[in-house]
């Protein structure tokens, strides 16, 4: 989705009292927040797109645990939350990774990939799951772009198609639902009969005119004419050994994707696995260094967006304790006004 609205900037240094590292839907919201608090705020991403998993992954997918919507797709929530940002005037950083972090007395000191450095008196992480890669489809070796995709970020593509998707979580399901009235039709193709999705979407699933193989691989992807040149025509599905041929246009493989910390490994962040430990205020082991969302871990975590806006306020309140010790963690609410 674009962001005219943001501005790119290209300086080699900027200074704000608080840097943000993701600008996902817990960085938006985090961003917003530090303007409330009076900070000013630099956000820095590796997309080069405001809204994270969601504007690269989900931007027509329905999100249903934000309160106060009963659903919402990801494209128009990300620019709710862009616009809410836009009253803190953050800097954004974008199409940048963060490899290094210094630390003094006074704050940090972060190192971009692009040469540049953002400094800060304190930083929060909402990198969600990190730097992430789709998990390959072996079938579909050298079909990317030429009938197979990893994600569904727009669904006209798919008007008429015969689509088969590759997979049995939220996403393979989501998507089923969302291209069953567009599509021609519909297969979705599982290697168990068992699924991963929400129970609700599964059986809205069920209840529509997708068909579900399980027990099942896509294991050879052809053209019209039984080579691999050619545009996507038709898919080769194993069930219980047995090999069976289907007209397809389309493959998705929603096969979920690996996901890494990168170079936030290096930085002496204390880790559980994938996840940045925090506390009840969500500081890391690290002087100055705060996180919250999808990236943090704690006993009783539950990784919801909803839990991740949460989480942001929090951080950013005991950040703000941080930055000037005479101020208090809570700051009165919001709608009270200046």
């Amino acid at each position: 989705m674009p962001h005219e609205e943001v501005e790119h900037v290209t300086v080699s240094s900027v200074e704000h009292d608080l840097v943000i590292v993701g600008a996902g839907p817990t960085g938006l919201f985090a961003a917003y927040y530090a303007g409330f608090r009076g900070m000013s705020v630099a956000v820095v991403d590796s997309l080069p797109e405001l809204g994270g998993q969601i504007t690269a992954m989900y931007p027509e997918k329905s999100i249903l645990d934000v309160a106060g919507f009963p659903d919402v797709k990801g494209r128009d929530l990300v620019a709710g939350l862009v616009a809410q940002a836009a009253t803190a005037s953050p800097t954004y950083l974008l199409d940048r990774t963060a490899t290094t972090l210094e630390q003094d007395a006074d704050g940090v000191t972060l190192g971009l990939d692009d040469g540049s450095s953002v400094r800060a008196k304190v930083m929060i992480i909402t990198a969600g799951i990190g730097k992430f890669s789709p998990r390959p489809l072996p079938a579909g070796d050298g079909w990317l772009g030429r009938g197979m995709e990893f994600f569904v970020p727009s669904f006209e593509p798919y008007a008429g198609k015969d689509v088969v998707i590759v997979g049995g979580g939220d996403s393979a399901f989501d998507w089923a639902l969302h291209l069953e009235p567009i599509a021609g039709s519909v297969a979705l193709v599982h290697r168990r009969d068992a699924f991963r999705a929400h129970a609700r979407t599964v059986e809205q699933v069920r209840a529509s005119s997708v068909e579900i193989i399980t027990k099942a691989e896509v294991t050879a992807l052809r053209d019209a004419a039984g080579g691999s040149t050619g545009d996507l025509a038709e898919v080769e599905i194993t069930v219980d050994g047995e090999v069976t041929t289907r007209k397809a246009q389309a493959v998705v493989a929603a096969l979920g994707f690996v996901a890494d910390l990168g170079p936030l490994q290096q930085w002496g962040i204390e880790t559980n696995k994938r996840h940045l430990v925090v506390d009840s205020s969500m500081r890391t082991n690290l002087e100055r260094v705060f996180a919250a969302g999808d990236i943090t871990d704690y006993p009783g975590k539950v990784r919801l967006i909803a839990v991740g806006f949460g989480e942001a306020a929090t951080a950013v309140n005991n950040a703000a304790v941080v930055i000037d010790p005479s101020a208090h963690v809570f700051p009165g609410h919001s709608s009270e006004g200046s």
